[in-house]
């Protein structure tokens, strides 16, 4: 089967990763979670149209939504040509471009083994990657110390995030037992058979050992167990490692798409 369109992708990642706080307005979606990751902080132009008048009068709705919560104005803009007249928007508004992220998908009839990795029955992983339904306290403070920002409340933020949506949470142990790495598999409602691989974080002293490997692994004989029929990732552009490993599991990119946040307006101070 072919990879879902980007606007199809684009509904399952907002299923995804879910902001606790969200309004519609002007065919857009603004997502607000405290300011814990852009995504769930951001403006998703679901629907587009080409009138830059009406642009510029969500624009203004979106700034004042923003502006309740205390939080900077960011659009997660995808690289279709939907998104032309937004972006000559933004442009114009002078918002920065940041975080190019690619999305990339995967076909379960082609998810093979990966390299390096020993042959496992479908839907039989690994004893020693432990698999649960909800992310543990280890599971959690693991992935918050590799890719969290923030303390305590951010990470209770983050939680309400993740368990927003069905999902499967794996962790693997290094040799004397501590968790070395992390991944999640989400499975939102409405989502057919598709699956979405989130979270993948390794200890920094414990990369290179295979670790993220076998999570992938994992993951996708949880997805096959589920007879999913694909699977989406996200990962920045810049982040070669991880698009060396997932290149390596099978996914291929399926579209882009970047963050454009509002220039911050210089206040005048003193006399």
């Amino acid at each position: 089967m072919d990879a879902p369109s980007l606007h199809a992708l684009a509904l399952l990642m907002d299923s995804a990763w879910p902001a606790p706080d969200r309004a519609e307005s002007n065919g857009w979606v603004l997502r607000a979670a405290s300011g814990v990751t852009q995504r769930a902080n951001s403006v998703w132009a679901r629907e587009q149209g080409s009138d830059s008048s009406a642009q510029y009068v969500a624009l203004r709705a979106a700034r004042n939504w923003y502006r309740d919560r205390r939080l900077p104005l960011i659009f997660q803009v995808f690289d279709d040509p939907r998104s032309a007249a937004l972006n000559a928007v933004l442009d114009g508004e002078g918002f920065t471009r940041q975080s190019e992220t690619l999305v990339m998908w995967l076909e379960a009839e082609t998810a093979g083994v990966m390299p390096g990795h020993p042959v496992q029955q479908p839907g039989a992983p690994e004893s020693a990657v432990e698999i649960s339904t909800e992310p543990s306290a280890e599971w959690l403070d693991l992935w918050w110390r590799v890719d969290g920002r923030g303390g305590p409340a951010g990470l209770a933020t983050a939680r309400t995030i993740l368990t927003g949506c069905p999902s499967v949470y794996a962790l693997v142990r290094s040799d004397d037992g501590v968790p070395a790495a992390v991944g999640r598999l989400a499975l939102p409602r409405g989502a057919g058979n598709h699956g979405g691989i989130y979270c993948m974080a390794t200890r920094p002293d414990l990369r290179r050992h295979g670790h993220a490997r076998r999570i992938m692994q994992t993951l996708l004989c949880e997805g096959e167990a589920r007879q999913l029929a694909g699977y989406w990732l996200l990962v920045t552009a810049a982040n070669h490692g991880a698009r060396q490993l997932y290149a390596g599991a099978g996914f291929v990119e399926a579209g882009r798409y970047l963050y454009r946040q509002d220039r911050p307006k210089r206040h005048l101070t003193g006399c």
